[in-house]
């Protein structure tokens, strides 16, 4: 296809979609003449995960690079290329580990993933952003008085276990392994808003049966 057609189906300008290709979002397609390129459908995939993540996840134009190469590195394994793609996305900031919100939520987090046997998170927690970020949000609201321990956690972890595993069979559904992590690339960006308004509408849902609508 023609860039006015590529355009056309993604819903991507033409500008914009010169300025994804200046800044490397997207490779260059194939030259059929002096002023003239043939792009494929992979360049459409790639021009939806690069709107996903910048036009709709607001994710910078630097970041975006930098999950694209994780994406596109086959030299890395699945799981290791999935989590450098999710850990380049934007994160929380380092906690201050003086405080001693961060200090006790830290130890409820370790708690929770030695009951849950989560190893893998156990071992890169020194490392990950994701486990982080867990820490931030436990410190802060242990921090304003309503405070979260390990029990409290543990069920909602189990759910959100059964969660990653519905999402990892629906990822397993495309067919490389590149197409399965942009998948998982984009539900982290776009999804997890779905699952957010989910959880408060099954709030909704559930007080109304409790407590009636009166």
């Amino acid at each position: 296809m023609r860039l006015t057609e590529l355009s056309e189906r993604s819903g991507v300008s033409i500008a914009t979609i010169k300025y994804y290709l200046r800044e490397g979002l997207l490779a260059p397609g194939r030259r059929i003449g002096a002023t003239t390129a043939e792009y494929g459908e992979d360049h459409l995939r790639r021009l939806r995960l690069v709107r996903a993540l910048i036009q709709e996840g607001r994710v910078p134009v630097a970041t975006a690079r930098e999950v694209l190469g994780h994406i596109d590195n086959d030299s890395l394994g699945r799981t290791i290329r999935l989590g450098a793609a999710l850990w380049a996305l934007p994160q929380e900031p380092e906690p201050d580990e003086d405080d001693p919100a961060v200090r006790a939520a830290r130890r409820e987090v370790d708690r929770v993933l030695e009951a849950l046997g989560w190893e893998t998170a156990r071992e890169l927690s020194t490392l990950s952003p994701l486990h982080r970020s867990l820490v931030v949000a436990v410190a802060t609201l242990i921090r304003l008085g309503y405070p979260v321990d390990a029990e409290l956690m543990e069920p909602y972890a189990e759910l959100m276990h059964r969660a990653a595993v519905r999402d990892l069979d629906s990822m397993e559904t495309y067919p490389s392994e590149k197409e399965q992590v942009e998948a998982a690339v984009v539900g982290a960006v776009l999804f997890e808003p779905v699952l957010k308004a989910l959880h408060r509408l099954a709030q909704e849902e559930e007080s109304a049966r409790r407590y009636g609508i009166e």
